[in-house]
């Protein structure tokens, strides 16, 4: 009687154990304290300010490859090179293993923690122990221990949460150095190909004025012109010629960093690029969307909204610890004073059953730290809102500089065909005698510069449009399959 009594009695306490803890994993599936995460609502203009201008159409457009549309071999063949060797690149993409390793580290603790525990050790007891006063002797034992906590207020799922848009972000920061690395390559050689037309045009001119001086100097021979003359060509012709170690030297420097850019020592690109190519010239239009379209293509958008997202689930990390913390402990093994009883019977051991904690007092920190949360994701909202701002401007300023720049260009080709024809009027005119060297020193002086001016717009206006680019996102696919972060622990080891 005795004993059913026991038996009904212990089943019983497993019974209401096994109800309890259903109940508290049903529960743990539901409930998780802390505000969800909802992406921000943003206002964006419906259309360009400088829409108006018939080479900025509205309509879409691939940004994935823009450097294509210069037609330029030499430049898709570096920007490739560029993705596969730039330090920078490769350092964001290691961030992303990171990320992904850490979001590993936080998956792990929705699963059970199993470890398994043993020892052999001979221990001499005091003697001064009342219980066990000078006892000497041996204790093996061998077990399994397991313990897992029972996620009942959602901390770990909002900290996985949080994980997981942590390493979403830092896949969009890789695509925001894509994005510059790109652009920087772009811009580093049209910089190349622009001091070589400057060299060229430099060089040009110093040649036509070298051309006068021997003219003048002829003339002052026969006694047909003045020492002045001789003096005002010579330098002329010298400070032509002082441009061109500053030109070189910018020239030299600007190859070494799209070495760099590659992940190439110095002067590694010099032998390919040393000889003087054309400009690229840009299309006279360029497709640039709406402004809806940078919440979907800027990565640094995209990133910010994702760190919003991990700020808002860290809001539900430290309120879950206002809440008690229920686990599940159990443990298995055998133990005994020699190995030859380690397996038997009366040697089994075992415990299992929930545990609670709960820090019912800690001076304050657990709401102090509920409001540090709440601050960051109030900061992570603004970082967001101030980041599409910086975007809509960066769009305008681009389009603006490029069709200013464009229409620069315009009045310089007509400036330098004037500028020629007046050089040609003036030397003609003083050969004949009915005008002075002054001037063809005038002449001279406008040519060298408006040429000058010409092929540095002529690069500008390129660099321009790859501007347009950066400033759209251009240079990756968000459209296509992005690597997934793991919605497990095993997933997340797996990778």
């Amino acid at each position: 009687m005795h004993r059913c009594l026991r038996s009904l009695s212990k089943s019983s306490g497993l019974i209401a154990v096994s109800i309890a803890l259903s109940a508290l994993l049903v529960a743990s599936g539901c409930m998780k304290v802390g505000p969800d995460y909802k992406p921000p609502k943003t206002q964006v203009p419906a259309s360009w300010q400088e829409s108006s201008d018939p080479a900025l159409l509205k309509q879409h457009t691939d940004l994935t490859q823009w450097w294509t549309v210069f037609n330029d071999p030499q430049l898709t063949a570096l920007i490739k090179r560029a993705d596969t060797g730039n330090l920078d690149l490769k350092v964001a993409v290691a961030r992303v293993k990171e990320a992904r390793a850490q979001l590993g580290v936080v998956l792990g603790a929705e699963l059970p923690a199993v470890s398994a525990p043993a020892s052999a050790i001979r221990q001499q007891y005091s003697e001064n122990d009342l219980t066990r006063s000078g006892l000497l002797g041996n204790n093996i034992s061998l077990g399994v221990e397991a313990s897992w906590e029972i996620d009942l207020f959602g901390r770990v799922r909002r900290s996985v949460e949080a994980a997981q848009a942590d390493f979403q972000a830092s896949q969009e920061d890789r695509a925001g150095v894509m994005v510059a690395l790109y652009s920087q390559v772009a811009q580093t050689y049209l910089v190349v190909r622009t001091l070589q037309a400057r060299v060229s045009a430099t060089t040009e001119n110093i040649e036509s004025q070298k051309g006068v001086l021997k003219l003048t100097q002829s003339r002052f021979k026969w006694g047909l012109a003045t020492d002045l003359d001789v003096s005002q060509a010579q330098t002329v012709l010298g400070s032509s010629q002082a441009q061109l170690p500053p030109l070189k030297s910018d020239l030299s420097q600007s190859l070494n960093t799209l070495a760099l850019l590659l992940g190439l020592p110095p002067n590694s690109l010099t032998p390919e690029l040393v000889r003087p190519r054309p400009i690229p010239v840009p299309p006279s239009r360029v497709a640039v969307g709406v402004p809806a379209d940078l919440l979907r293509q800027r990565p640094d958008i995209r990133s910010a909204e994702r760190q919003l997202a991990a700020a808002t689930a860290r809001i539900g990390v430290a309120t879950a610890d206002l809440y008690p913390r229920f686990s599940l402990i159990g443990s298995l093994g055998t133990a005994a004073t020699t190995g030859g009883n380690l397996f038997a019977g009366g040697s089994t051991f075992f415990s299992i059953g929930p545990s609670m904690s709960w820090n019912l007092f800690a001076g304050g920190s657990i709401r102090a730290q509920i409001k540090v949360q709440d601050a960051q994701a109030e900061q992570a909202l603004l970082t967001y809102e101030s980041t599409v701002l910086s975007a809509l401007k960066e769009v305008e300023d681009a389009m603006v500089a490029f069709q200013q720049e464009k229409l620069r260009q315009q009045y310089l080709r007509t400036t330098v065909k004037a500028s020629r024809r007046a050089l040609k009027l003036a030397i003609r005119l003083y050969k004949e005698g009915l005008q002075d060297f002054q001037r063809v020193l005038d002449a001279q002086r406008n040519l060298f510069d408006y040429d000058n001016q010409l092929a540095a717009s002529r690069g500008q206006a390129a660099i321009n449009m790859v501007n347009i680019y950066q400033a759209l996102g251009g240079g990756w696919d968000p459209a296509a399959i992005r690597e997934t972060p793991p919605n497990n622990a095993l997933e997340a080891a797996s990778r």
